[in-house]
C-alpha cells in the first residue's frame, strides 16, 4: 500500500510545472526550483502514518487541522513552521491534490504560477 501512496504522490506533485523530486533526510520531497513544499513519510519514527507533509499558508495549520483532525495532523519538526500533515489513506485524490497545489503556490515563482492558473486542476 505504501508505494502505491508514493506513486500517487508523485502523480499529483510532478504534475506541477517545474516540480521535482529529491530524496533529503531519507525520505523523498518535492520541490520547485530547490524550495520544498511537499515532503512523503511512511512510518515515520514508527508513527504509523502514510502521510504528505506540505507547506500551508500562514494561520492555516490550526484551522485545517481542527476542521478534519482524522484527516489533517501538525506534523513534527516542521509544524513548528505551520506545515500540515495529510494522512494519504484518509483523503481523496482530489483534496490530496488541492492541498498539494496551494503548497506548491507557496513556494514557485510568479512565472510558473502563470502556467499554474491555466491548467485544470
Amino acid at each position: 500500500m505504501a508505494r502505491d501512496q508514493l506513486a500517487r504522490v508523485r502523480k499529483i506533485c510532478l504534475a506541477l510545472p517545474e516540480a521535482t523530486e529529491k530524496e533529503a533526510w531519507g525520505a523523498p520531497t518535492f520541490r520547485v526550483r530547490n524550495k520544498m513544499f511537499a515532503m512523503y513519510l511512511n512510518n515515520h519514527h514508527n508513527d504509523g502514518r502514510i502521510a504528505l507533509w506540505l507547506k500551508a499558508p500562514p494561520g492555516a495549520q490550526e484551522q485545517i487541522v481542527a476542521s478534519a483532525p482524522d484527516q489533517f495532523f501538525v506534523p513534527p519538526y516542521v509544524g513548528t513552521q505551520g506545515w500540515i500533515g495529510v494522512h494519504l489513506n484518509r483523503n481523496d485524490d482530489a483534496t490530496i491534490t488541492n492541498c498539494v497545489r496551494e503548497a506548491y503556490r507557496l513556494v514557485a515563482p510568479k512565472k510558473l504560477l502563470v502556467l499554474l492558473q491555466q491548467e485544470k486542476p
